[in-house]
């Protein structure tokens, strides 16, 4: 990086002392002492004490960039620091150079002619402006902006998380006063160095005869004519700097929310710079973390519902504060659950227990239902809350009847393996709970409260004396439209009731 500087700052500066060397020549002679031309020895002095100036430069650049050139981690008592260097390396180089020209106009303005003799102060305020003014001030755009491109490829590294924008004791170089800046330069230094052609020729005209006057005037002409096409290619060359500062970093935001729109929530634009542009992006790079952050909680909340009640509750339509609403109810739980986990080992309960419960909500979800709760090896499902589904008692049977059929084929998984099948019981009751949130103030749960719950539990424990895998009550099938087969059973009185319930068998 440090090799790339040198051969921005180079060019940059070469060019600008050939300018220096042009304007003195053609432009404003009369600003050497006594309007001569450099001779051999004081171009061999300006050659040197250039060569010498840009050394220096470098030698200090080197110096100033030395805390920034390891690639290994920032300790933390050094991250700050060494963070704000990172975005000052632009003001840093261009400083150095602006520095450069400053002593260049101060060598050849004042301390050359003290030497020799020949000051004026006059004269030296022309070679100032001719050399710092002209040369200089250009030499220093071209090389901030220079800079500034080659920098931002490497900026990021120093700012892996962001927080470029929050640095303190950082220049910011806004996008208005960039542009301004690239305005005054581009139309006052062409004007400044017009006018001085011009004062120069009309002096020279006034001063000769008429046949060289005319001559005069004629090589104003082609000095105006060159001294344009110089401008324009300069101004050409420093806007499309100054053009790119501002649009490729505005390119990468456009294509990195491009990318958000088609979906991917990993994309980050580099923050290169602490204007606008950076607060803008750094803005935007917050912005699609939260959206992962919020998408991520969207499919973890998805884990525990169906997507379809995860949709409806993110989107606020559904009220978790308690409603009182009818629903279906159903309870699963496993036969000889405690035998088989004392003779097995308890990493495969777990596995098995997961890969059933996997098979089991899977079936209930296929069918609108939300799992409430798993308690042991027992299941807690609802059907028709939070949201409401007409058609709740239905979808709460077919459940049941899908686990049945998922459960047969997992069986015969199980049993190619050498592993015994589980066997389940299935109780389906249909009545009006209050379904809201309930729990601590750190901790809630959405869960029913009400009598056909505690139905549907004793429903369930019923299969294993009625010796049948699901059992529906006569509540639900009574909102049933068709469609299942179910075998009347006897009454039955359920603990905690005095009453008599009917029950039915599914076919």
């Amino acid at each position: 990086m440090q090799s790339r500087f040198l051969l921005l700052s180079l060019p940059a500066n070469v060019l600008g002392a050939f300018v220096t060397f042009i304007y003195f020549r053609f432009v404003d002679p009369p600003a050497l002492a006594h309007g001569r031309h450099p001779g051999g020895g004081e171009l061999a002095f300006f050659v040197v004490a250039l060569a010498l100036l840009i050394f220096i430069g470098q030698r200090l650049g080197n110096v100033w960039m030395r805390p920034l050139t390891t690639d290994a981690p920032l300790p933390a008592s050094l991250a700050t620091s060494v963070r704000r260097r990172a975005l000052q390396v632009p003001w840093a180089i261009a400083g150095l150079t602006l520095l450069g020209w400053t002593m260049a106009g101060l060598i050849w303005g004042v301390f050359y002619p003290l030497l020799t003799g020949t000051f004026e102060p006059a004269h030296a305020l022309r070679m100032v402006f001719g050399i710092n003014v002209v040369a200089g001030v250009a030499a220093t755009v071209f090389v901030y902006f220079a800079v500034e491109h080659q920098w931002r490829k490497r900026l990021p590294h120093f700012f892996p998380e962001g927080g470029v924008t929050d640095v303190r004791g950082v220049p910011r170089l806004p996008v208005r006063v960039r542009l301004l800046v690239i305005s005054l330069l581009l139309s006052v230094i062409p004007v400044g160095v017009l006018g001085v052609l011009a004062w120069n020729r009309a002096r020279e005209a006034l001063e000769a005869p008429p046949a060289t006057a005319d001559s005069i005037v004629a090589n104003l002409l082609v000095s105006v004519v060159f001294l344009a096409v110089v401008a324009i290619v300069v101004s050409i060359v420093i806007s499309l700097f100054v053009s790119r500062s501002v649009a490729e970093p505005l390119g990468r935001l456009a294509t990195a929310m491009a990318e958000v729109g088609r979906g991917d929530l990993t994309v980050r634009c580099p923050v290169v710079s602490n204007d606008e542009i950076g607060a803008v992006t750094e803005g935007f790079n917050h912005m699609v973390q939260g959206l992962a952050e919020r998408e991520f909680l969207r499919e973890t909340f998805g884990k525990y519902v169906s997507q379809e009640i995860r949709d409806e509750i993110l989107a606020g339509r559904v009220a978790l504060e308690g409603q009182l609403r009818e629903a279906t109810i159903l309870f699963a739980d496993l036969r000889d659950f405690t035998p088989w986990v004392e003779a097995s080992d308890p990493r495969e309960v777990v596995r098995d227990l997961n890969a059933y419960f996997t098979e089991m909500e899977t079936a209930i979800r296929n069918h609108g239902g939300l799992v409430l709760q798993y308690i042991g090896d027992e299941i807690e499902a609802v059907f028709g809350a939070p949201i409401t589904q007409p058609r709740h008692p239905e979808q709460a049977v077919r459940a049941a009847l899908e686990m049945r059929d998922r459960l047969a084929t997992w069986n015969a998984a199980r049993q190619r393996t050498g592993r015994p099948p589980l066997r389940n019981g299935i109780g389906v009751h249909t009545g009006m709970v209050l379904a809201g949130n309930i729990g601590s103030t750190d901790r809630l749960s959405y869960a029913l409260v009400g009598d056909p719950v505690n139905v549907a539990s004793r429903i369930q424990g019923l299969t294993k004396e009625l010796a049948t895998d699901v059992l529906v009550s006569g509540t639900t099938r009574a909102r049933l439209n068709g469609g299942v087969t179910l075998r009347a059973l006897p009454s039955v009185r359920v603990k905690g009731r005095t009453a008599e319930i009917e029950v039915y068998a599914l076919g």
